[in-house]
């Protein structure tokens, strides 16, 4: 880091925290990446929580001359997320919205997810209008930055046409609040020169007939190429003007930091028809076609594409039997009542009516059949991710051309694929807009490839914009992979406004140089991201950052996508000679990327190509911990003494408890910790008393047995917090409630011997834990007669983890599936009005089961709480003893969002004592809210 940026960090260190302050090999690493194909690493990333951070940021980037990138999501494809300056990245200060009017404009803040403001609009039947198919992932500042859109947004819907105001900071560190007349106001007085810049500037378009007509004619297509220059025409108001200029900006002019959306609706009633055409030529026209049609979506399929899907679960036979010059249509028709929704229906097929499909023309509004053609679209681009050679780049591409001109395009760019042997590129896109997608695989580790692709893009540059004047960026913003063909697209007179736009509002050029405007004709072959051989579990990842809002280390330390950036890094240097640096980001790894991976699995779920990063974190500790086999081993074999002495514990802390209070006991706790090495756990008000013991020989089966009842061993250990009014262990809380719905349970006369080997699993003893859930199979299939009786499991990451190796007989039971099935039907449920919060553990979310532990709770209780932004909760087994800071980062927007509750429910006894912590509210089995209202 040279002197610059050591006196920028110094200058950040009176108002930004240490740990917001990033420069260590490590995390500059791993933030070095985006969901692009560039690499470039930051000197130094700082993480901002409100406006005085980033005017402080922008401050000293002035007065040291060092350049900065603003970060959302980092899910942006064209490489506008990453630098080798400083790297500003949004924390958990800015996630704040506010629904207004009603649902017709939404408030909100750069940090909030797109997901969660469409959330926040769902009970008024509202949306915002981008949606992107990152919309799970990427915020609300990318979504605006970027101007993205997506599949149903067209140019009607996306944030340009949908902003009603937007709170901005300049590059000179002054706020404007365009909906504040006062802001507006002394913002008129005192930038009078840069308003007056932009109002020449639209005086000058107005009198460039030639200039005014091509912007007019470059934004009736989707179009994110360059700056919004339709600003300086469709505005007079030089505040208008600014404010949609920073629309698609891609923080080359300044910092967004709130915004208020116009809302669109989303319609209740839908309908979808995958359309299947002899060729791509029958398939444009059925576009044009359905271009004065009102519908929703029409997404164009062509034949490579479909080839990879049709061997997926649920695909329908006849893709496999489609021949080469195929392609297909996937329409979504949609509208506010079923009446409106038949009426749009007809409209549409008469307009198909001239044309001839393969398959009969058949609009369905079945949810899954429906939920199963867009799956074939959402699929397309991970499954060449996932097909693609190792060591090789998934690199997506986005232009678009006039509607007219789809089939000819298409055409011209299939050859160019067989020209430069791209034999694997598929192409879709939001057919309506004009707007294709094309994705290819690419090796940059060989100049001779580098060479390969350069040329190809030339050649598609030159068939966009020479052939059709289409858009090279539709939508995914122009980053670094456009910007040397700005100018080649837009022609010199608009390109020079663009410049005379950069310098207005960034005259130093500090703010994200090179991304939209370049001097440099080669940036988009340069800094490319290596994707080395790492591990087999994740050599698959195309690096897209969609599983980071669900990874409970997120804000802690590393997510799933950058610890596979850091291990891919790792395997490299081990290959090609360990330089000096290499021991220290070995060793840096062990905490951040392993020990502090909750392993949870989440991430699995949202990565487009499956990956379970948590996987390789247990694989790593596995090959570290191999020195304390011979531990585990013991462990296993001793299980029923562990438990007890584990009990006895408990029991003993109980007593110190009571006698010299919490505060005490957490400051001996303390200090044995250090002196272990953080071996032994640390102390909290929340922890756990000793469990009751039962003598399980007393629930024998019998003939009058109708479940057996295996307590996880969390279960028969801990009992409730001190300060629960309900002092019964969920053992006999379970028996109790079962009794009370005349269910006969039976247990295990041996229970303590038996555990599923989750502890063991976690910490890589995979061997051990195997065989412990093994001996627990066969003891549950002996008591079940042969899986005639079901088997409960009273917590769902025991249930998940033997549901991997079950043995089929056995139909075993998650506490939810249990109490819809035997305790609903046969209590009586006098609902509470007072508010209850819900937990859905990572291993309810993974068995499908989220949902009805919500329904279960409305049953219960009038006011259901659901927080939002909480995933996995971070306590991952023994971690919450050991490493509490993962679970403190985890549940960090927690406590305001329960702290009206009266108690909170979930399915995990460890997951519990977390969220009874950081929530500063009891929380419980869901058993025991259903025993208290029966």
């Amino acid at each position: 880091m040279n002197d610059a940026f050591h006196h920028f960090a110094q200058g950040l260190a009176p108002f930004i925290a240490d740990e917001r302050i990033i420069s260590d090999p490590l995390r500059t690493l791993a933030f070095g990446t985006d969901a692009s194909f560039y690499r470039l690493i930051p000197k130094l990333v700082v993480t901002v929580i409100n406006e005085q951070e980033v005017q402080k940021v922008l401050e000293l980037a002035h007065k040291y001359k060092v350049h900065l990138t603003f970060r959302a999501a980092g899910t942006s494809l064209s490489g506008q997320a990453v630098t080798d300056g400083v790297l500003v990245r949004l924390g958990n200060g800015w996630n704040k919205a506010a629904v207004l009017n009603n649902g017709a404009q939404l408030q909100v803040e750069p940090g909030v997810i797109g997901a969660r403001a469409n959330q926040l609009l769902a009970p008024f039947a509202r949306k915002i209008g981008p949606d992107p198919a990152s919309i799970n992932t990427c915020k609300i500042g990318g979504i605006i930055a970027n101007n993205a859109s997506g599949m149903c947004c067209g140019t009607a819907q996306n944030s340009y046409q949908t902003l009603a105001s937007m709170r901005l900071i300049l590059a000179d560190g002054t706020v404007l609040d365009t909906a504040d007349e006062a802001s507006k106001n002394a913002f008129r007085q005192s930038h009078a020169s840069l308003l007056q810049q932009l109002a020449d500037l639209r005086t000058q378009v107005l009198a460039t007939p030639a200039l005014h007509e091509r912007i007019v004619k470059k934004f009736r297509i989707k179009n994110t190429t360059g700056y919004s220059l339709n600003a300086l025409v469709d505005f007079s108001d030089p505040i208008d003007i600014m404010q949609h200029l920073l629309v698609g900006s891609e923080g080359t002019l300044g910092f967004v930091s709130q915004v208020i959306y116009h809302t669109v609706e989303e319609h209740a009633y839908k309908a979808s028809a995958l359309l299947l055409f002899a060729n791509i030529e029958q398939t444009s026209k059925a576009v044009t076609a359905l271009s004065s049609a009102p519908v929703a979506a029409v997404e164009l399929i062509d034949r490579a594409g479909l080839r990879c899907v049709e061997d997926k679960p649920g695909m329908p036979d006849y893709l496999r039997t489609l021949d080469e010059q195929a392609a297909a249509l996937l329409v979504e028709v949609r509208a506010g009542s079923d009446a409106e929704l038949q009426q749009r229906l007809s409209e549409t097929t008469a307009a198909l009516q001239a044309f001839d499909t393969l398959q009969p023309k058949t609009f369905t509004t079945d949810k899954n059949t429906c939920q199963l053609y867009w799956n074939i679209r959402k699929g397309l681009f991970p499954a060449v991710g996932a097909v693609r050679a190792k060591g090789t780049t998934v690199i997506i591409e986005d232009i678009a051309f006039p509607v007219e001109n789809l089939a000819p395009a298409v055409l011209e760019l299939q050859a160019l694929f067989k020209k430069y042997h791209y034999d694997e590129a598929i192409i879709f896109g939001h057919a309506l807009a004009g707007n294709l997608h094309f994705v290819f695989t690419q090796n940059f580790t060989d100049p001779a490839e580098v060479q390969r692709y350069a040329d190809f893009m030339d050649e598609v540059c030159v068939l966009v914009v020479g052939r059709y004047d289409g858009s090279l960026k539709a939508e995914h913003g122009t980053g670094r992979n456009m910007a040397p063909f700005v100018e080649m697209e837009w022609g010199g007179q608009a390109y020079e406004l663009m410049w005379a736009i950069k310098q207005a509002f960034d005259p130093a050029g500090l703010l994200n140089p090179d991304v939209i405007l370049t001097r440099n004709l080669r940036t988009h072959i340069e800094n490319l991201k290596p994707i080395p051989e790492a591990d087999d579990l994740i050599d698959r990842c195309i690096e897209c950052g969609f599983c980071e809002p669900v990874c409970p280390s997120r804000n802690l330390t590393l997510t799933p996508r950058q610890r596979i950036v850091i291990m891919r890094e790792l395997k490299r240097q081990e290959r090609d000679g360990k330089n000096p640096a290499y021991k220290t980001l070995l060793d840096d790894y062990q905490y951040q990327g392993i020990d502090t991976c909750a392993a949870d699995g989440l991430c699995s779920m949202a990565c487009p190509v499956g990956i379970n990063t948590g996987d390789l974190s247990r694989k790593l500790r596995h090959e570290r911990n191999q020195k304390h086999a011979g531990k585990a081993q013991w462990v296993a074999e001793h299980f029923a003494g562990v438990s007890k002495t584990s009990r006895g514990a408990l029991q003993l802390m109980d007593i110190t408890r009571d006698l010299v209070g919490d505060g005490v006991i957490s400051t001996m706790a303390k200090g044995v910790n250090i002196l272990t090495l953080g071996a032994t756990p640390l102390w909290h008000d929340a922890m756990p008393t000793a469990a009751d013991k039962l003598n399980p020989c007393e629930y024998g089966v019998n003939e009058l047995t109708q479940v057996v009842y295996f307590p996880s061993c969390a279960s028969r250990t801990m009992g409730p917090g001190a300060k629960e009014d309900d002092q019964r262990s969920l053992m006999q809380v379970t028996l109790d409630l079962a009794q009370k719905a005349g269910v006969h349970l039976a247990m295990l006369p041996d229970q303590d011997q038996h555990c599923c080997g989750m502890p063991l699993e976690s910490k890589g003893h995979f061997e051990q834990a195997d065989a412990m859930r093994a001996a627990l199979n066969a003891a549950l299939l002996q008591a079940s007669d042969n899986g005639r009786l079901p088997v409960l499991i009273d917590t769902s990451p025991c249930v998940f983890r033997l549901q991997q190796q079950l043995d089929e007989r056995i139909q075993l039971l998650d506490p939810i599936r249990f109490a819809n099935r035997f305790l609903v039907p046969n209590l009586d449920i006098r609902p509470t009005h007072e508010p209850v919060a819900v937990h859905v553990t990572c291993s309810t979310t993974k068995q499908g089961l989220g949902e009805e532990l919500i329904a279960l709770a409305r049953q219960c209780s009038t006011q259901v709480v659901v927080p939002a932004d909480i995933t996995c909760c971070g306590f991952a087994g023994d971690k919450g003893f050991m490493l509490p800071e993962l679970n403190a980062s985890a549940l960090a927007p927690l406590k305001a969002q329960v702290e009206h509750c009266v108690e909170g429910i979930s399915t995990s006894r460890t997951c519990e004592i977390g969220l009874s912590r950081h929530g500063e509210i009891p929380y419980h089995s869901l058993f025991y809210l259903l025993d208290r209202l029966s």
